[in-house]
């Protein structure tokens, strides 16, 4: 194998989960044409996070390979919704919530993906012409029994719950997308396995060279347990403003780090361990995690949004400082004053009184610098004070 394709198989390979099949890609690349690269989205919510980075980065490594990016935005698929992993049906969305997410999708991944390699496709573009006749044959390219081999769709099935039968068209239209956009290689999460396979199968069906497939591994989130979710709250928004994502990342652990920097870094793999070398010979990891946040802040939000951030940071949490820029908020009690959960929870600190609690009994609550202790604490008309929680949330608030 010449070197220039090792070298190319290495890239693509870095932070992969699984190349099928590896043989069959070698072969595309000794061509020496441009494959045609192929991830899709649904735009199921208006922002992306970081999790969704790693595909949108395996991507980028193709296109400096000088390889043609094909974005695909499921505006059709994205009203069916994904049930890859999903033990209930998801709720479809409307032609309107798809377009405004759609649009946000495009302003996001140009932060990443080069606009001059890139080529954004819409499925609806080929099954709004595909039609119901079109569909019905699709769908007799496969069994009820096949799609019950999917593990969710099996689990489901068992456990007596039910399974709409749009779900069942869900990866046959994913398969489909790859005829239609005749894909040499298709990017997807580990849990998109079958999906991806689908087009695989469909492909030959309609004459087509078989996609390669290379599936990402599914980012943890900042809790370094569970996968990045926003509905678990572990989650780094790439619109987040730049000093909350520059303090999320400096939360994670020592060891998460790496994982982020396999997955998220443009930095080499040689630059990589040459930094666990040096901590291993006594730097400390957080001088490392800095250079990842610096990295992440900047390429969403410039580096003078990354300089701005570190030194909030620094000010924040290595001086005990507070931030310059919090936010400031009156609660008008007419005089009445307020118990401390019900001000947090009015000056946007938490979303309940409950959650206050919990914060104060945990100790993650301050009033200016000082621990609240006591979750009975009334604060009297006239009272201005800067409360904490946690180590990002500040509020200056006035009671009157």
């Amino acid at each position: 194998m010449e070197q220039h394709i090792k070298d190319a198989l290495a890239l693509i390979k870095r932070g992969a989960d699984e190349l099928l099949v590896e043989a069959e890609l070698v072969e595309k690349l000794k061509k020496g044409q441009p494959l045609r690269v192929k991830a899709g989205f649904d735009p199921t919510a208006p922002d992306l996070h970081l999790g969704h980075t790693v595909l949108i980065n395996k991507l980028r490594h193709f296109q400096d390979l000088g390889h043609q990016v094909m974005f695909l935005i499921g505006d059709f698929t994205g009203m069916i919704g994904d049930p890859t992993g999903k033990n209930t049906t998801r709720p479809p969305l409307t032609r309107e919530q798809v377009e405004e997410n759609a649009k946000t999708y495009q302003e996001q991944v140009f932060r990443i993906l080069d606009p001059a390699k890139t080529q954004i496709c819409f499925n609806s573009s080929w099954f709004n012409e595909l039609g119901a006749a079109g569909m019905i044959k699709l769908a007799a390219q496969n069994t009820v029994a096949r799609m019950l081999e999917r593990d969710d769709f099996s689990k489901r099935y068992g456990n007596n719950q039910p399974i709409a039968i749009h779900e069942f068209l869900y990866p046959l239209c994913q398969g489909y997308d790859s005829v239609a956009m005749k894909a040499d290689i298709e990017l997807g999460g580990t849990d998109q396995k079958f999906n991806l396979l689908m087009g695989r199968e469909l492909q030959k069906h309609y004459g087509q060279s078989p996609q390669c497939i290379l599936t990402m591994p599914l980012l943890e989130g900042l809790d370094g347990v569970n996968k990045m979710s926003k509905s678990l709250g572990n989650y780094v928004g790439i619109t987040d403003a730049p000093n909350e994502m520059f303090g999320k990342l400096m939360s994670v652990s020592d060891v998460l780090m790496w994982r982020y920097f396999e997955l998220l870094s443009f930095r080499s793999e040689a630059e990589i361990a040459q930094f666990k070398a040096e901590i291993a010979e006594g730097l400390n990891p957080r001088d490392v995690k800095v250079l990842l946040c610096d990295e992440l802040v900047t390429r969403f939000h410039g580096a003078q949004a990354a300089k701005d951030a570190l030194a909030d940071f620094e000010n924040r949490f290595r001086q005990g400082g507070i931030p310059d820029d919090i936010a400031e908020v009156t609660i008008d009690t007419a005089g009445a004053g307020m118990g401390i959960g019900q001000v947090l929870k009015q000056a946007g600190l938490v979303t309940s009184t409950s959650e206050a609690f919990r914060q104060i009994e945990g100790g993650g609550v301050r009033a200016d610098g000082e621990k609240v202790a006591d979750r009975t604490l009334q604060l009297a008309s006239g009272t201005e004070v800067v409360l904490q929680v946690g180590k990002r949330k500040f509020a200056r608030v006035k009671i009157i």
